[in-house]
């Protein structure tokens, strides 16, 4: 009797095993939440690439100098320059002295005809196109225009050009008003690009490291002191100090226009 109920026992338990679907045998009696999701084994991070080292600027030297594209006004004005000079060059001596004489921005002209000399006085190369400071408008012009633009470089060249000719020219007429300068001080040759150049390159060095900007600002600011001292032409190499100090006081506004170029635009060929 004990043997038939353990048979009929084990008859039964093998008859639930089999009805149970399939996924439930496995299961305990008693052992809660089996039947929940079964978890999904999260992989492993997959490892980052180290990111690639920043590739160096190549060093181009042509971009030293202005180009059609990259620098239109540096190029356009040195186009013009090289015509004028051409013309003092191979020109009748007569009609080159003439075209300067009224070019000029000596106090008689500036009294009668300001609006008309002060642009003209910067066509012209003062000392011709061997003129060191035909290299510097190069240079200097073509890196102030490729950080802030065309129209805020001649802004500042105009700038200094103007008034550091007034600040030179108002005190000569003083003068001869007081009895102190002869009146051909009035009609005196006075034009060229070099005050324009001197408040670029002012401007320039606010926009260049300290490693640049120090050394720019003591030798060109030195090499006018030693000009000054040699009392050749006192009214215009103080003019040239005067139009370098214009240049440095535009440094928080050509700070701003170079902050707020577009990037990309100060990097064109």
């Amino acid at each position: 009797m004990e043997r038939s109920e353990v048979a009929a026992r084990a008859s039964e338990d093998s008859a639930g095993t089999a009805s149970v679907p399939d996924g439930v045998s496995g299961l305990l009696d008693g052992v809660p939440q089996q039947r929940g999701p079964v978890p999904v084994p999260v992989p492993a991070a997959l490892p980052v690439a180290a990111a690639a080292p920043e590739a160096r600027p190549r060093i181009r030297p042509w971009r030293l100098f202005p180009t059609p594209t990259g620098t239109p006004f540096t190029f356009g004005y040195a186009a013009v320059l090289a015509v004028t000079s051409l013309v003092t060059e191979y020109a009748d001596p007569s009609l080159v002295h003439a075209l300067l004489q009224g070019s000029s921005t000596d106090v008689a002209h500036l009294v009668r005809t300001p609006v008309l000399v002060l642009p003209a006085s910067a066509l012209w190369i003062a000392g011709g196109i061997a003129s060191p400071y035909v290299l510097g408008f190069l240079l200097v012009m073509t890196a102030l225009e490729r950080r802030i633009g065309g129209l805020r470089a001649a802004g500042v060249f105009l700038l200094g050009h103007v008034l550091a000719t007034l600040a030179t020219e108002v005190p000569v007429g003083l003068a001869v008003l007081a009895g102190h300068l002869p009146d051909t001080s009035l009609h005196r040759l006075d034009y060229g690009i070099s005050f324009g150049v001197a408040a670029a390159t002012g401007a320039l060095a606010g926009l260049l490291p300290p490693w640049l900007r120090w050394p720019l600002l003591g030798l060109y600011g030195g090499m006018l002191v030693q000009d000054l001292l040699a009392f050749t032409d006192p009214m215009t190499e103080w003019g040239h100090l005067m139009a370098l100090a214009i240049g440095v006081a535009t440094w928080p506004v050509v700070r701003r226009w170079y902050r707020a170029k577009p990037p990309g635009a100060a990097t064109a060929a």
